[in-house]
């Protein structure tokens, strides 16, 4: 069963396509350690059930984060729709 972690920090790119955008994604473990995974490592993590990803809208609220697909077959991380309009991913801030 895969285990849930939120997203609290991620790494941008400077391109525009959605695909390519997010570089790594990256949040703080129970114990206080910082975990970092690439955009391919996390999918593979969604893909083999090793692992869920999440994140706190500007609501509070627990939005899933899911893989979805351009129109030409590259993966990327996006969320489930929820009562915001705001990107909840993409306006994390910079991993340090």
């Amino acid at each position: 069963m895969a285990t849930s972690h939120e997203i609290k920090c991620i790494n941008k790119s400077d391109r525009y396509n959605i695909h390519e955008r997010i570089l790594r994604i990256g949040g703080i473990n129970n114990n206080g350690t910082i975990w970092r995974l690439s955009l391919a490592e996390a999918i593979e993590a969604i893909e083999n059930d090793k692992w869920t990803f999440y994140v706190n809208n500007i609501y509070g609220q627990k939005v899933n984060v899911i893989i979805a697909k351009t129109s030409t077959g590259n993966k990327y991380l996006k969320t489930e729709a929820d009562t915001t309009e705001k990107n909840n991913l993409l306006e994390l801030p910079e991993c340090k």
